[in-house]
């Protein structure tokens, strides 16, 4: 029986970046979480009879809302949904499946790497059927819905049993519980080179993957230890959890710490790496050394032909605007493009969809392929190991090599976290009010609020990021973020291109110092915001 249930809209269901993100208690409001997917739904057309992809990362209310949207596709038209065994997919995973199956696209539940639990953060995104978050002219028209809404439609029918792998019906609608991790592993397998990285193992290469109780769990169990034969205990905090165990599910020198302290000393294992809350971010560190997301990228990229996937070479680089310029400079030896986009992983997707680029990434702990249109955490894991069993160097060989190559990219972000919005936006306003002015003041070359110019679709996106660039090439980067839940988060990000190998040793923060304080004295962040230091610098 399909039931049409009046409502009225809720007040800022605006998607961010990455879909619709609050905290549980406000999901957790009568039709909140209704109200948002029946816009989605309102907002496509020519899905009926068409195939839903349905999975989130484990999280608390995440069952819950995962049967309320089966019931809701059934109720709205769909023929079939596909949704993960005890309702987990990972991220990556969900885009997978929805591109091997040809599915119309897919509702993937996840805050990404924010915290979880009863008062944690939950969130609703949308992915269409390239696998990869709905661009900004369907988040639009989602929006345009919430605010109209006055009814929605669900069935009239009990829970499905997703603990199982098997075939049930809700109406006239097909379910299929899945694995969640096959389609995926067998992906991984036709990427890169499996048989060589179990050759590195059986030289005593050892590793740590820190899971962070989140959805990669599984997916580390069944490739890294089962597939590939590292030993059993490789995978750390392997077993999803409502509230990740009481981490914050953000793969960080900070959050992460407790695989940093095991791999960053010496007689550490020879590699550790993390992944975030639904499976797309990644972190990657060797015995002593740690390599920025940014310097991630660069490499993979240069190295590339080395594994299967990528052996014929690559179209092109992209990277988020506030993503250090390393990678450019890969591309240019390499004489492919390199194409700086904003912030969020959908700018990608046209690139991907026309044959632009090969390999992404963004300084947030992503990166990914065109195997996908999401960040992939344990592909980046992949990718990396099966480098390190090409190369038979340590993770700090090839980094140091490749600073000698192609120069260092000195690269620090410091994130201020929970700003009141009116303080944040204000700094932000009075630093694009600046903009005319700060050129020719200490060292800076040009000043400019980034805007991108698709050149897919020929779409124009302002207001991204304010930018300074100076004299020597050394840049700094003022945004605001939309993937929190609380106040805003302002990320500051300070560059500086390093050519001299000699001078390759300093610590970033000592390389970077006299950059730091003009990032804080320009803005007067400690004036406007109270705060006197970074909540986070990574």
């Amino acid at each position: 029986m399909i039931l049409t249930v009046q409502t009225t809209p809720f007040d800022g269901q605006k998607p961010g970046t990455s879909g619709l993100r609050k905290k549980v208690p406000v999901f957790q409001q009568k039709h909140y979480a209704e109200n948002f997917i029946q816009s989605i739904f309102d907002s496509l057309e020519g899905f009926a009879g068409q195939t839903l992809v349905i999975g989130g990362d484990g999280r608390f209310y995440n069952p819950q809302v995962v049967q309320t949207a089966i019931r809701m596709a059934a109720a709205n038209g769909f023929g079939r949904v596909m949704v993960g065994q005890g309702a987990f997919l990972s991220t990556p995973a969900a885009s997978h499946i929805i591109r091997k199956y040809r599915a119309f696209g897919g509702i993937v539940l996840s805050a990404s790497h924010n915290p979880g639990g009863p008062d944690g953060d939950f969130g609703i995104k949308y992915n269409a059927s390239n696998g990869g978050p709905a661009p900004e002219k369907i988040t639009d028209a989602i929006f345009a819905k919430t605010k109209t809404i006055s009814s929605y439609k669900i069935t009239d029918t009990p829970d499905v049993d997703l603990s199982r792998v098997g075939t049930s019906s809700v109406g006239n609608m097909t379910v299929d519980v899945i694995d969640p991790v096959a389609d995926y592993a067998v992906l991984m397998q036709t990427l890169f080179d499996f048989d060589a990285i179990r050759e590195l193992i059986r030289t005593g290469f050892g590793m740590k993957f820190d899971a962070m109780g989140a959805i990669t769990g599984p997916y580390g169990h069944a490739i890294l230890e089962d597939i590939l034969g590292f030993p059993k205990g490789t995978v750390m905090n392997g077993t999803p959890l409502p509230d990740f165990g009481g981490h914050h599910p953000d793969p960080n020198l900070v959050h992460a710490k407790e695989l940093v302290d095991l791999v960053m000393p010496a007689g550490g294992p020879d590699f550790g790496a993390a992944s975030d809350g639904d499976g797309d971010r990644n972190l990657i560190i060797g015995r002593g050394m740690y390599v920025t997301p940014s310097d991630s990228l660069a490499i993979l990229a240069a190295n590339a032909t080395l594994t299967p996937g990528y052996a014929g070479g690559l179209a092109g680089i992209a990277r988020s605007m506030p993503t250090s310029a390393a990678a450019d400079r890969v591309a240019e030896k390499l004489g492919i493009p390199c194409f700086e986009t904003p912030t969020g992983w959908k700018f990608f997707g046209n690139l991907l969809d026309a044959g632009m680029a090969t390999i992404c990434g963004e300084e947030s702990f992503g990166t990914g392929s065109n195997h996908v249109r999401e960040k992939d955490g344990l592909w980046a894991v992949l990718m990396w190991l099966n480098v390190l069993a090409k190369r038979r160097q340590s993770v700090a060989e090839i980094v140091t090599a490749h600073w000698r190559e192609y120069g260092r990219n000195y690269y620090s972000r410091h994130d201020y976290e929970e700003v009141d919005s009116d303080a944040a936006n204000g700094l932000m306003k009075a630093l694009r009010d600046q903009l005319c002015t700060l050129p020719g003041q200490h060292g800076i070359m040009t000043a400019d609020d980034f805007a991108y110019d698709d050149p897919v679709d020929k779409s124009r996106t302002m207001g991204q990021g304010i930018r300074l660039m100076f004299e020597d090439g050394s840049r700094i980067v003022y945004r605001l973020s939309g993937t929190g839940t609380a106040g805003a988060t302002l990320r500051v990000y300070i560059e500086r291109y390093e050519p001299d190998a000699s001078r390759h040793g300093i610590e970033t923060q000592d390389a970077l110092a006299d950059l730091i304080a003009l990032s804080r004295s320009i803005p007067e962040i400690e004036r406007r915001t109270g705060r006197d230091a970074p909540t986070v610098i990574t």
